[in-house]
């Protein structure tokens, strides 16, 4: 007899270890995928061991339930495999102390999100959980979720929609509010929370509002940790290492960084300082590093990675070619115009990255990174152009990139064979391409498209002029001529 994962029924399901204290629930998650498991879930049960402290984690699935089902005959725990290039070294978190869905039940969501007890909710969502216009930062109120939001106060679907009505019932229970702490790739992603948040509750309530405005708090953060998707090979290797079948551990590389703006309602969070958590005033310096030199480096290389046939960045990076456009994208074009963190080295940063990015034990896909790249390209791409612009420099390869995005979101790969493009605008966004026929109207009919450029990028000539040469190059030429071209330049 075979488990689901193939593996032989001899082998007993992962449990909580015995020794393993269940924490009271003081956090809920938003979106419990592999990210944060990895790396804001570790922390807290790290931060817990150190320091003590009742800080368990109520995980909330906003839409399916494959991850409550995977980990409740679990009892919640998981295991956290670190690849190191020297091998695997597995631990087992078990500091979730429930899963919910949201849409099996979005009462009992409100419910722990509204309990006392809960001092923070954090959010790994994606981009694309916002229901928000990247280009702009403002929420979508065409989104289909918040309509719905707005129409079912009992029963909301988005994470900005969970957050309003939570609050919305706390304010009404004289209740404290509670952190909210995105852990998501956005620029200034408390700022931007917040908004969002404020927007959707002056629809509902300008009291709550107010309210919200006042006292509740949204530290920004920056979050750092490849966290590569988990296959089934993954899932048997591990249970012939451990002797035990874990249905949902997680792999990650053994970097790992957290920057968290220390302002917490009534100082109420774990110690994380104890952890290597870095607490400052002002996060947008490590943000804009981050986002800019790894995020945006990550995108370009998905793109002309996949168009080059390599399948994961550790194969990217070992192209001599595409190693060195890497470097040139670093050198040219993003460190020009940052400025560094407080006693942050942007050259030994940059180097360590390369260092990850070619450690083989990460098989980060380049399709899993080019997923949603219309909300991604705003915050980790396209303002590095825009500051390169007006600085006089024309970033060619970074127009390269976004050039090659634009061709993969045509749906076609170099050799003619289809991209399966995941990506919320992916139908809007073929129908265009496949709606010009030439490079120039290919690039203009996206560049159109306000929900991903803003107008004042769109309509720079320069940059236009610079993504038609570079589409023009990647059909002609392919993608690793071109990023050998635009390293030369």
């Amino acid at each position: 007899m075979l488990t689901e994962a193939g593996l032989p029924a001899e082998y007993p399901r992962l449990k909580r270890p015995s020794d393993a204290a269940r924490p009271s629930t003081a956090i809920v998650h938003l979106g419990l995928g592999a990210f944060y498991r990895a790396h804001g879930a570790v922390y807290i049960a790290e931060a817990m061991t150190k320091s003590g402290g009742d800080w368990g984690i109520a995980g909330v699935s906003l839409v399916r339930p494959d991850q409550r089902d995977a980990l409740a005959p679990q009892d919640f725990a998981y295991t956290a495999v670190e690849l190191g290039p020297e091998g695997e070294t597995p631990r087992v978190i078990s500091v979730i102390t429930d899963v919910l869905v949201a849409r099996e039940d979005p009462a009992a969501v409100l419910g722990v999100m509204s309990a006392p007890e809960t001092k923070i909710v954090s959010l790994t969502v994606t981009e694309k959980g916002y229901c928000h216009e990247p280009s702009t930062g403002k929420l979508n109120r065409d989104h289909p979720d918040i309509a719905h939001d707005l129409e079912h106060p009992d029963a909301p679907r988005s994470a900005v929609g969970f957050l309003v009505r939570a609050l919305d019932r706390r304010r009404k229970a004289g209740t404290r509010p509670f952190t909210v702490l995105c852990c998501d790739n956005l620029p200034e992603n408390g700022k931007l929370l917040r908004g969002l948040v404020l927007e959707l509750s002056g629809l509902i309530d300008n009291e709550l509002k107010s309210w919200i405005g006042t006292h509740a708090t949204f530290p920004s953060t920056m979050v750092d940790r490849i966290v590569p998707a988990t296959k089934p090979e993954d899932i048997d290797r591990l249970a012939e290492k451990t002797g035990v079948m874990d249905l949902s551990p997680v792999m990650h590389e053994p970097f790992s960084q957290w920057v968290i703006e220390d302002d917490f309602v009534d100082g109420e969070r774990p110690d994380f300082a104890a952890v290597g958590v870095e607490l400052v005033e002002d996060v947008t310096p490590f943000e804009h590093m981050k986002l800019r030199c790894l995020n945006g480096t990550h995108s370009s290389l998905a793109y002309l990675g996949y168009l080059s046939g390599h399948e994961t960045i550790s194969e990217t990076v070992a192209d001599p070619v595409l190693a060195a456009f890497c470097k040139s994208l670093w050198a040219k074009e993003i460190l020009p115009i940052l400025k560094a963190p407080p006693g942050v080295d942007l050259q030994a940063y940059t180097g360590e990255l390369f260092e990850r990015y070619a450690n083989p034990a990460i098989r980060h896909r380049t399709w899993q990174i080019a997923m949603d790249g219309s909300q991604k390209l705003p915050q980790r791409i396209l303002g590095t152009i825009a500051e390169n612009l007006d600085a006089g420099r024309t970033p060619k390869g970074l127009c390269l990139a976004v050039a090659a995005w634009m061709r993969y979101v045509g749906g076609t790969d170099e050799k003619g064979n289809a991209i399966d493009v995941r990506d919320p605008l992916s139908a809007d966004l073929k129908a265009l391409s496949d709606g010009a026929s030439s490079a120039e109207g290919k690039v203009d009919a996206i560049l159109a498209v306000r929900k991903i450029f803003p107008e004042t990028l769109a309509s720079n000539p320069i940059f236009r002029d610079a993504l038609v040469q570079s589409y023009k190059g990647l059909v002609e030429k392919g993608a690793r001529v071109m990023a050998k071209e635009r390293t030369d330049d």
